[in-house]
C-alpha cells in the first residue's frame, strides 16, 4: 500500500502537495475575480512561480506537486477539442493547407533568430543557444541538447520560460488590444455544454479519454496523452455517435492543476540565472509572436480562420498549453492544436538536420 500511494504522489509529502495546490487555488481565484483571461490557468502559475522563485517553503519544502497527476488531466483537454470537432470536418480544413505549409518557414526562421539571439546577447555556447531556440518539442530539445553537451539549467529555464511567457501573455494580449472579454468570460459555451452531462455521457468521454492516450502511446504518436483522446473524441462527434464534452469545471481542474504544475517548475532556480533566461525568453517571444502576427494578417482570409486563432496556431508554446489556451478562449482549438503538433513535428527534423552543420554544435557532437 505504501508504495502504491508513494507512486501515486510521486514521493512528494501529502502536506507539500495540498499547500501548493491550495497556493494555486488561491491564485487562480484572485485572477478569476478580477478577469483575468484564463484566470485559473494563468493565476495559479503566477501565483505559484512567485513562490517557488523567491525561495518560499511549504513545510520545510519548495513548492511541489506530482507531475504525472497533470498527464491525467490533459486528456480532458483533447477529449473536449474533439467535441469541437464539426459534422463536415474536411470541409472546414479544406484552406488549411496554406498556413500548415508557412509552418516549413516559420520553424526554421524563429529556430535560427533565437540562436543568434542567445549566442550575441546571451552568451552562450553554440550548443545550448542551438536546442534552447528550438520553437517546439521541450523534452525533445532537453533530451537532444543534453546528449550533445548542452548546459541542461539554462537549457531547461530558457525552454520552459518560452512556454510560460506564450501562456500568459497571449489571452492577455487578446484582451488588450480587443478590449473585450474572450472566451468564456465573453459567455460562450463549448459545443456540447449547452446539455446536462448524463451518467453515461461522462463514462463515454472519460472512455475515450483511456483509450485514445492508449491507442496513441501504442502507434508512438507525438503528444499522444492529448492527439490521441482528441482524435478518438473528434471521430465520434463527426460520426454522431455523441454530443457531450467535458463541463466547465472540468476545463477549470485542468486549468488549475497544469497551472500549478507548470508554476513549480520555477523552484531552485538561481535568481541571477533566471533573471537572464525571462530576458532573453521575452526577446524570442516577442520576436516570434511579431512573425506569427504578420502570418496572421496574410493568411487569415485564405485559410477560413480569424486572425486571433492563427495567430495562436503560431505562438511557440507547448502544445497541451496552447490547446487548452485555444479552447478555453474558443479560438478554432482543432485548427490550433493541428499546427502545434505539426510545428513541433518540424522543430525536431529542423534541429537533427541543422544540429549538423551549425558550427560548434556539430564539433560537439562529433566528440561524443
Amino acid at each position: 500500500m505504501q508504495d502504491l500511494l508513494h507512486r501515486i504522489t510521486a514521493g512528494v509529502p501529502a502536506r507539500v502537495f495540498g499547500a501548493t495546490f491550495a497556493l494555486g487555488l488561491l491564485g487562480g481565484a484572485v485572477f478569476l475575480w478580477i478577469g483575468v483571461p484564463l484566470g485559473m490557468l494563468i493565476g495559479s502559475l503566477v501565483c505559484v512561480a512567485t513562490a517557488a522563485a523567491a525561495g518560499l517553503r511549504v513545510f520545510g519544502a519548495l513548492p511541489a506537486v506530482p507531475m504525472r497527476w497533470r498527464d491525467v488531466l490533459v486528456p480532458v483537454i483533447g477529449v473536449a477539442i474533439g467535441a469541437s470537432v464539426p459534422a463536415d470536418p474536411l470541409a472546414q480544413a479544406a484552406g488549411w493547407w496554406v498556413s500548415l505549409l508557412a509552418l516549413l518557414a516559420f520553424v526554421p526562421l524563429v529556430h535560427w533568430a533565437g540562436y543568434l539571439a542567445y549566442r550575441r546577447m546571451g552568451r552562450m555556447d553554440p550548443v545550448t543557444a542551438f536546442y534552447a531556440s528550438m520553437p517546439g518539442g521541450f523534452i525533445e530539445a532537453l533530451s537532444m541538447g543534453e546528449k550533445a553537451g548542452a548546459e541542461p539549467q539554462m537549457l531547461v529555464m530558457l525552454q520552459f520560460t518560452r512556454i510560460v511567457l506564450c501562456i500568459i501573455s497571449v489571452p492577455l494580449a487578446f484582451a488588450l488590444v480587443t478590449g473585450q472579454a474572450v472566451g468564456s468570460g465573453s459567455g460562450l459555451v463549448l459545443p456540447g455544454q449547452e446539455d446536462p452531462l448524463g451518467a453515461l455521457d461522462a463514462l463515454t468521454l472519460v472512455a475515450m479519454a483511456g483509450l485514445g492516450w492508449w491507442g496513441a502511446v501504442r502507434l508512438r504518436v507525438p503528444a499522444p496523452v492529448l492527439i490521441g483522446p482528441m482524435a478518438l473524441s473528434g471521430f465520434a462527434h463527426a460520426m454522431g455517435w455523441i454530443h457531450a464534452a467535458p463541463p466547465d469545471w472540468a476545463i477549470l481542474l485542468t486549468q488549475w492543476v497544469i497551472g500549478t504544475s507548470l508554476g513549480t517548475r520555477f523552484a531552485g532556480m538561481a535568481p541571477g540565472r533566471l533573471w537572464l533566461a525571462l530576458r532573453l525568453a521575452t526577446l524570442y517571444v516577442v520576436a516570434a509572436m511579431g512573425l506569427a502576427v504578420a502570418i496572421a494578417l496574410a493568411l487569415s482570409g485564405p485559410v477560413g480562420e480569424p486572425v486571433p486563432a492563427v495567430i495562436l496556431a503560431f505562438a511557440p508554446g507547448g502544445i497541451s498549453e496552447m490547446s487548452l489556451v485555444a479552447l478555453s478562449l474558443q479560438m478554432g482549438a482543432v485548427y490550433v492544436t493541428l499546427h502545434h503538433l505539426l510545428r513541433i513535428v518540424l522543430a525536431v527534423l529542423f534541429a537533427r538536420a541543422g544540429a549538423s552543420l551549425m558550427p560548434g554544435v556539430a564539433d560537439r557532437q562529433s566528440c561524443r
